[in-house]
């Protein structure tokens, strides 16, 4: 077992770096990686959900009714800024269709995975960034499908009730099940969440694998145009998400937590989504995929910077 939690923390640490090279593999050589299908996408994210399932507890949610302002306040920037973010990038760069809708899925979503680590690493405002994670994922089988209407229906067909149904069995259900698991089980999950970091990003790497190497030829033809609007669509997610704390005179440990988490979206889901109701668009499972790359390096780059100046300033 301590074998597996050495392994699980150099995992964790450097799971951007492990992303990175793992991608460019699947891109460059995909033949090898395609024995991962895009059929296992959902399945590999309900195995990411549980395990964020096992690491909540009920105190988790005080924040949500301590604090209620600073969640709403979280909740509605995710779910206004990120979603026109996204259509706001596919007007000015002229997006494909099958390339937009992945860049809308990927706003529309909920907040990140990792959100709450990089909040925690930028000496943020751990439990609002927690409570948000849990509020947004609750609120995304909603939200999600009603955003993605909203801003893809003019090109695409888009069945809210279907999307739905998925994110309630891919991200919901998963979820509750490590949460029952967590509180009937306390003291076996508290071993097994060490050896979390590894399985989640075993989990995120295998569906890069499925995604990438399936659409490498694509890929190579438009990657640049997909990075530099994932880029610029996680970047503007953290500057608004930080503007909008200022602006309502919140301290800067929220702001940092709603900054973080704006900006990191659950890119898996958005992927999912793409993978299993806009089959007929391959491309459009590209943008999350490569959001779960960049989101990562950009996501502890910003911690970092974030917790150098919050030293400067104690």
């Amino acid at each position: 077992m301590k074998t597996l939690e050495k392994v699980s923390d150099f995992v964790g640490k450097y799971m951007a770096v492990i992303v990175i090279v793992v991608a460019a593999l699947a891109l460059l050589f995909p033949g090898p990686f395609s024995v991962v299908k895009t059929a296992w996408v959902n399945t590999l994210l309900g195995i990411v959900m549980f395990g964020m399932g096992l690491t909540l507890k009920p105190e988790d949610f005080k924040v949500v009714f301590s604090r209620p302002k600073d969640v709403i306040i979280g909740c509605i920037a995710q779910f206004t800024l990120m979603p026109f973010l996204a259509w706001a990038l596919t007007q000015l760069f002229h997006l494909p269709t099958e390339l937009a809708i992945g860049v809308i899925l990927v706003g529309t979503c909920p907040g990140g995975t990792s959100s709450n680590v990089m909040t925690y690493l930028s000496k943020g405002d751990v439990a609002l960034s927690v409570g948000m994670t849990a509020v947004s994922t609750v609120l995304a089988p909603f939200l999600t499908p009603l955003l993605t209407l909203l801003y893809a229906g003019q090109r695409v067909d888009v069945n809210p009730v279907n999307m739905f149904l998925s994110i309630v069995k891919v991200v919901l259900v998963p979820i509750a099940l490590g949460f029952v698991v967590n509180h009937f089980f306390h003291a076996f999950t508290q071993n097994a969440v060490r050896v979390l970091p590894l399985i989640s990003t075993t989990a995120i790497v295998l569906i890069i694998c499925a995604v990438v190497s399936a659409n490498s030829a694509k890929i190579m033809t438009s990657g640049l145009l997909i990075l530099a609007v994932v880029i610029l669509h996680n970047l503007l997610g953290y500057l608004t998400g930080f503007g909008v704390g200022k602006l309502l005179k919140l301290d800067s440990t929220k702001c940092r937590a709603i900054s973080i988490e704006v900006g990191m979206q659950n890119s898996g889901l958005a992927t999912s989504l793409a993978a299993v109701h806009f089959a007929q668009y391959p491309l459009a499972t590209i943008p999350g995929a490569v959001f779960s790359v960049w989101h990562n390096i950009s996501g502890a780059v910003l911690a970092n910077f974030f917790a150098r100046t919050a030293e400067k300033k104690d």
